[in-house]
């Protein structure tokens, strides 16, 4: 399913300049090693392969599913929010699907395409709130580009400081990036791009009138099911009991937001 930005119909235009919420910065500069679409671009052909070998096993949820509606319905409300952190994201082609799995896992690949597991779902008993968190979580790495910033990352390590100097000449970085877009799936951020995403993430649920609350619950669930150690879709991630922290630390910046979307 694609959702398109221009019909969303919420009232965005403003949300980067009102100086409320979170402020982790701009984007890294290591984005400006690749291009924005070869990533994007990447993204879709593995996202596009993915659905089509879960189909294949019958694993991929149909849009009559009843969990499927309701990870559309949420992503329909926080995605206007996104705009405001990535122009980009006005054009994406958002897709949101469900994979019949017992993995505790979800993701936002760059341009917009999401996936739930139906295992995280069903193991954690998420409520609205609770997936709201987990998908304004995912859509915060695409919006702030963390893939994008790690092949950078990982493109000019393999290029070496002379080529680096050439920047925007795509010539080998452009061959490295191929390389390195074929594991979109498997890439790992660092912990600082997850505490980034959780900021960002929370912010986007508060707008959408999601209670940033639910973040609390969410590693609490997530503790229990994993032992007190993340999942393998968080394993870079900081500790529970440190994310909890963070989101209550943050509470303040982000439940103004919130109540006003609810009223």
């Amino acid at each position: 399913m694609l959702i398109s930005c221009a019909l969303l119909g919420a009232p965005v235009a403003s949300l980067a300049l009102d100086g409320e919420g979170v402020n982790v910065g701009k984007n890294s500069v290591f984005t400006q090693l690749v291009s924005a679409d070869t990533v994007e671009r990447s993204a879709g052909q593995q996202y596009a392969t993915m659905l089509q070998q879960a189909s294949a096993k019958n694993a991929l949820g149909p849009a009559d599913n009843a969990q499927v509606k309701r990870l559309r319905r949420i992503a329909q409300r926080l995605i206007p929010y996104a705009i405001p952190w990535n122009e980009r994201a006005k054009q994406w082609q958002w897709e949101v699907n469900l994979i019949g799995s017992t993995q505790i896992n979800a993701f936002c690949m760059p341009g917009g395409k999401i996936a739930f597991y139906s295992g995280i779902l069903k193991t954690l008993q998420l409520t609205d709130d609770e997936v709201a968190m987990v998908m304004g979580h995912e859509i915060a790495h695409a919006l702030r580009e963390h893939a994008r910033e790690r092949m950078g990352k990982n493109a000019a390590t393999g290029i070496g400081a002379s080529v680096i100097t050439q920047l925007f000449g795509l010539g080998q970085i452009g061959q490295t990036v191929t390389n390195y877009g074929a594991q979109l799936l498997t890439l790992e951020f660092s912990r600082s791009d997850e505490s980034e995403a959780d900021l960002v993430g929370m912010e986007l649920a508060a707008r959408a009138g999601f209670d940033p609350r639910a973040g609390i619950t969410l590693w609490q669930k997530m503790g229990a099911a994993n032992k007190g150690a993340p999942p393998q879709w968080l394993s870079t991630h900081p500790a529970g009991s440190t994310r909890i922290a963070d989101i209550e630390a943050n509470l303040p910046k982000v439940m103004p937001l919130y109540l006003r979307a609810k009223n």
